[in-house]
Formats: structure tokens, sequence, C-alpha cells
């Protein structure tokens, strides 16, 4: 069952070590080709270091080797598994620090709004030239696992674009019902659930415990404070909205506008440390893991034990397919027609199966027409985001931020150009593909105190409507 597995950005040291340590730990797997590439080299030739000692202190067969060279990487593989962050911690300053200046407060800052916006920005055109390069060169039906964020607008990106098989991965559901089952009582693995939506935005619509329904018990928990005060807006929004999602508090809040507007909704809402809403706690953590790196090899003294697999994906999805045993996963997809009331071609997150014929993604239906809604919120940003990036043109910008449900809560029109401008500028040196473009000023126009409105002629179809004004006004 031996396998080439090319992996992309394999300087993200904590991702790729977990991702390989899976890898290794499936026997149907057993003496793959790890094929190592990134542009930090440092990191690089560290990751290639530790995945060799891998498989020597635990007497498996396979081999890793690293390369500077993208190319020489897929060059007949059979996956290509994608982790990349463009800019780095430098870029990720300019995403939360710029949009803070201008009253948009992010916490994560990687998926949506400004942060995220500008994520895909970085992103998008790197992805499409990888898979354009894995047509070429990997092997026919090579699969694509793409871990890189922002997941959704990548994906509906890729969706566009390019023309290879590829699957978006998150451990969203899996984390979530971690929470479920202890809310709930029940142990993780007999809980039975469907879902769907959106990546970040993915709606449990049912869950079950042996055939009971477990919702009522999680709205029970919710009301309780010792559970609320864990995932404050999560369970605002299933108490408002009727269903339970799978992201953070500190993701979530950035999704819509009710949480992050101001100090009062901040404090009322996002005052846990960390992921449970607090101030650029996400920039705050990479860039401590980032200074923790640089001052040493951490991977030098990590242990090399292969134990239990992590709740990653990956691992399981090459071995289904290499195997022919389908395994069921949540993917994200292009929509197409999976669920019908979330625009086609968008990115959505079904179950997806993947077996020996490759991914097989399944249809979910109709979600709840306010669970649509709040993931249109997002799609229409995501939209925009990706055209953008594909045609790099400036004004979508602009009109992919405007639409973000937070910063359309906290800036006006004119506030939100100019952050994008100064954003635009600042991030040059990761988007060359917008040199000589620039995002166009809109001066404020000014209206003199004694300017009148220009009389327009009524149209004479609107005249009654007019009648009725002045009978109301003779009244």
């Amino acid at each position: 069952m031996s396998k080439k597995i090319a992996m992309i950005g394999a300087g993200s040291i904590v991702f790729c070590k977990t991702l390989m340590s899976d890898i290794l730990a499936a026997p149907a797997l057993a003496g793959c080709e790890f094929a190592l590439v990134d542009v930090a080299e440092e990191k690089l030739r560290r990751m290639e270091e530790f995945g060799r000692r891998m498989l020597a202190d635990n007497g498996l067969a396979g081999s890793v080797w690293a390369t500077l060279d993208r190319r020489e990487a897929m060059k007949d593989a059979d996956f290509v598994v994608v982790m990349l962050q463009i800019g780095g911690i430098q870029a990720f300053e300019f995403d939360y620090q710029i949009p803070f200046r201008y009253g948009v407060d992010q916490c994560v800052g990687d998926s949506l709004g400004p942060g995220g916006v500008f994520r895909a920005l970085r992103t998008i055109p790197i992805l499409v030239e990888i898979a354009r390069e894995m047509k070429a060169l990997a092997r026919p039906g090579a699969i694509m696992l793409q871990y890189a964020n922002p997941m959704a607008a990548n994906c509906l990106a890729l969706g566009k674009a390019a023309d290879v098989p590829f699957v978006g991965l998150c451990h969203g559901v899996q984390t979530t019902l971690d929470l479920i089952s202890r809310y709930c009582g029940v142990p993780k693995e007999e809980i039975s659930y469907t879902c769907g939506g959106i990546n970040h935005m993915d709606w449990f619509l049912t869950l079950e415990h042996k055939g009971r329904d477990l919702y009522p018990t999680l709205r029970e928990v919710f009301e309780k404070p010792e559970y609320y005060k864990n995932e404050k807006v999560r369970g605002e929004v299933l108490r408002h909205f009727g269903y339970f999602m799978t992201e953070s508090t500190g993701h979530l809040s950035e999704y819509v506008p009710w949480f992050r507007k101001n100090k009062k909704a901040l404090d009322l809402y996002c005052d846990e440390p960390g992921f449970g809403g607090e101030t650029g706690a996400y920039y705050t953590w990479c860039k401590t893991i980032a200074a923790k790196y640089a001052e040493r090899d951490v991977l030098k003294d990590e242990p090399t034990r292969i134990e239990n697999r992590s709740v990653e994906y990956c691992s399981y999805i090459l071995e289904a397919v290499a195997t022919g045993k389908p395994f069921r996963f949540m993917g994200n997809v292009r929509n197409d027609g999976y669920i019908v009331n979330l625009p086609r071609g968008c990115c959505v997150e079904v179950p997806v199966f993947a077996d020996d014929t490759g991914l097989h993604p399944t249809f979910v239906g109709e979600l709840p027409p306010q669970c649509a809604a709040l993931c249109l919120s997002n799609i229409n940003s995501q939209i925009l985001a990706a055209e953008a990036a594909l045609n790099a043109d400036p004004e979508r910008i602009v009109q992919a931020v405007a639409m973000d449900p937070l910063t359309s809560a906290v800036l006006t029109l004119r506030e939100t150009r100019d952050m994008c401008a100064e954003m635009l500028e600042a991030e040059r040196e990761w988007l060359a593909y917008f040199a000589g473009k620039a995002i166009a000023p809109k001066p404020v126009i000014s209206i003199p105190a004694d300017c009148t409105p220009v009389d327009v002629p009524l149209d004479p179809a609107l005249a009654i409507g007019k009648r009725f004004s002045t009978l109301i006004e003779r009244t």
C-alpha cells in the first residue's frame, strides 16, 4: 500500500508532525514516501530529520525527504497535503492590528472579516498554482487534502479554478462532539449526528444517543450558568436560532454582528480568556509559538514514539483510498447541489465518503432557513474574497470586507475602504499580483448648509403616491 505523500507547507512543525505521526500509525499505510516542501528551509530540515527519526525509532518502513522544489515533491504523488500560511506571523500582525485600530476587534481573524479576507488573498493564488502543478505532475486521480485557512474562501476558489479532486479538512466537528459529549453526559463514540453548513458554521441538524434526541438535554444545560459560561456565544446562538454549531465562542463571535461590535457586547459575551473571546487571542498565541521556535529546535527533544492517532481526518482518508474500506467524515467541497438553499458553487461542509474510487460528498438537502441565513451572511463575503483573488480586483476586496457581518456592524463604507487600502499597502510583499493596482479612495462629499436637493420630476406611475402624500398633508 506504499503511497507518495507530498506535504506542502511542512515547515508548519506542529501540524506536519501530527499528520505524519497519524499516517505512520496506520498499518495499511506502511512504507509511504513523504516528500516535504516549504520555503522556510531551516524549519523544513528540522521536520525532515524528525520524520526520519520517527521511522527509525519505531522500526517502520518508508522514507522522508525534503526539498524546496514544490514540483519535485508533487511528481508522481498519490496525495498532496496542503497546510500553508503565506506571510507567517508578519502578515498576521497586519491582519490583526490594522483592523483593530479601525475598531474591528478580532479574536482569531483567520477565516472571515478583514483578517480572513487578506489571508485568502495571500493564499488562493498559491493554492491554484499547486492544483495546476498537481494536475500536470501527480498521479492520475491524486487527491488534494486542503488544510489552509480561510477554509471556505480557499475551497470556493479551488472549486472555480482547479481541476483536481480536493477536499478541505477541519477538526471543528470532532472537537465540538467532545463538548456535546461532556455536556450531555454520553460517550462521544455513541453519539449519532447529521451535520451540514459551511466551515466554522456547520450545524448539528440531528443529535441522538441510541435513538434518543440529545437536543432537549443540550438546550437544558445551556440554561445553567456553569455550562453557559464556557461557550456564551455558541450558547446564545443555540438559544435564539435553535441549533448548535461547530465553532468556539472566539471564532463564532467574529462571524456574526452581535457579540464584538462594542465594549458592552465584548464584556458581556467575550470575557473568557483565549479562544473564549479574548481580543487577539490567536495572534498572541501564534506570536508566542513563533518566538519559541525561533529560540530553539523544539523537535530536538520531542518524543518520537507513535501511539494513537489524533482527531484529524487525513490519515483515515488516505487509509480508505488505499484499502477501499469506506471512511465517512465532514469535508469542505464545492456545493454541487448538496445543500439546496445555499448557492451552487460556494463551499459547503457536508458528509463525505472516501474509498478506493475517490471522494463522494453526500446530499444534505435544505438547512433550516435561519441556519441557511446565517451561512449566507458569511458566504457572500467568501464569494467576493475569492473573486478578488482570482481576478486581482481591488474593488472586490473592499466589497468582501464590507459584507463581513462584524465589519459592517462597526465601520462605515468609507472607513472600510480606508482600512482595506491600508492593509493592501502593508501586505504588498505577499500580494505581488496586485502590482500596479490600488484601492481608490472615495473622498467625502461636502454638503453646504444652504444646499437643497435637486427637484427630480416624478414618474407618472408614482403620481398616486404623491397625491396620497398631499392628501395626508391636507388632512
